[in-house]
């Protein structure tokens, strides 16, 4: 096991540098470039001067030379300075927002995967009930609903009329004057509204394939072998059906890892949280290069390393997928 994952760690590397490569091609496609100064809209700026600006930030030379200087900053860890007016480091813009996004994502994953897992696992023992129909509608329904909408009315409701829960920021304007204690409390009412519609979305998803990942499996031959030796029904659930109906549920746990740097623009706009979504959405719409290209580098090693953390944990729930 430790030779594969050597091996892929070091496969890692030519994907990643191809990731940059294509990233980077694709944010240079739309045409003009970024208005770094508002020089654009300043009549007072010469052409000279605009000149000047795009040779002090590369971007008067060709493309693969402006690549050439980015990877060379970024074998060192360095994504370079901000576009943006504040002119600050890439890296600490990203180390400021990053923990926010992670989480608000982590809670909600933990949420989805605690309340849809258990879900999918009822529908599947009791199928075709009135109460499988009723979970099904119910998780379909969340998933069918406008988000933003359903946001704005929970807050509408719990913030404004019932006046329970705050409906943005993620801490109040007193949380320094706070105990530790009272800053906790305070932070999970911010979170709670956030959290609890983006994990919404993600419970018909996991529900459903849990539900026929373990209906697939309780077809199986060797899960009749197991009723037919008299076990009871619990065991042969958690012996032997569950830990093969969680594959599917596992690659999509691999493939959540990317998101949890990349937020939600919706969410983090609705609720004024500081988050990544928002950081990535003003670098997209200003054309802030080197801030749009830390988070898809950032984004990239997720998706690699979810991939990974993918393939170990297949190994775990079948013995038969696993690497000698």
């Amino acid at each position: 096991m430790l030779r594969y994952l050597l091996k892929r760690l070091l496969l890692m590397i030519p994907m990643l540098f191809g990731i940059t490569l294509i990233s980077f091609a694709l944010i240079h496609l739309p045409p003009g470039e970024p208005d770094i100064i508002g020089a654009e809209m300043n009549p007072k700026v010469t052409k000279q001067v605009r000149e000047q600006i795009r040779a002090l930030y590369d971007l008067d030379k060709p493309l693969h030379v402006q690549y050439y200087l980015w990877l060379k900053r970024f074998v060192k860890l360095d994504f370079g300075t901000s576009f943006a007016q504040d002119r600050r480091p890439v890296i600490s813009k990203i180390a400021e927002r990053l923990p926010i996004t992670i989480t608000i994502e982590l809670l909600s994953m933990a949420l989805i995967f605690i309340i849809g897992i258990p879900i999918g696992v009822y529908c599947a023992r009791h199928k075709d009930t009135i109460m499988d129909k009723i979970l099904t509608s119910f998780v379909f329904a969340g998933f069918a609903v406008p988000h933003f909408w359903l946001a704005l009315l929970l807050m509408l409701f719990f913030g404004v009329q019932l006046e329970l829960l705050p409906i943005s920021g993620i801490k109040s304007f007193n949380f320094n004057e706070l105990s530790p204690l009272q800053k906790t409390l305070d932070m999970t009412k911010h979170l709670i509204l956030p959290i609890g519609i983006s994990a919404l979305g993600g419970l018909a998803g996991i529900s459903r394939y849990m539900k026929n990942s373990l209906l697939e499996v309780l077809r199986q031959e060797y899960i009749t072998t197991a009723y037919a030796k008299g076990l009871p029904e619990r065991v042969v659930l958690r012996r032997h059906a569950l830990r093969n109906a969680l594959l599917p549920v596992i690659t999509i746990l691999g493939l959540s890892v990317p998101g949890l740097i990349g937020g939600s623009v919706i969410f983090e706009t609705i609720f004024a949280i500081p988050g990544m979504g928002q950081l990535f959405f003003a670098g997209v719409m200003s054309r802030d290069y080197p801030t749009i290209m830390g988070i898809l580098v950032m984004g990239g090693v997720l998706t690699l390393l979810g991939n990974l953390l993918a393939d170990i944990m297949y190994g775990l729930a079948d013995p038969r997928i696993r690497v000698g």
